[in-house]
């Protein structure tokens, strides 16, 4: 998928390249065709997302209707809320350099 036809905002995605590398996000804006806002409310908060290409994401079948639903209307969103909903979908494992 090269395009953000078919993307949602609150659609889980993971990071196939660049230094996130691995790391599992959450879409919070689709600029246009090619590129998406995401965070993860750790490294990327929702007031400074990471600007990246579709192509550079692993994009999941799982979308979070609730965070939509709280980013338009804007209550009780905050970093702690989006870390607790991407909790199950980052993996344990730690990486070994």
């Amino acid at each position: 998928m090269e395009s953000t036809r078919d993307l949602r905002i609150g659609q889980i995605v993971k990071s196939k390249a660049g230094r996130d590398k691995g790391r599992v996000f959450l879409i919070c804006r689709i600029i246009d065709e090619q590129y998406v806002l995401v965070c993860d409310g750790d490294l990327r908060k929702l007031n400074n997302p990471k600007k990246k290409k579709v192509k550079h994401l692993m994009i999941y079948n799982t979308v979070l209707t609730e965070f939509a639903e709280r980013l338009q209307s804007n209550e009780n969103l905050d970093d702690a809320y989006v870390r607790k909903l991407l909790e199950p979908y980052v993996s344990k494992e730690v990486e070994v350099e």
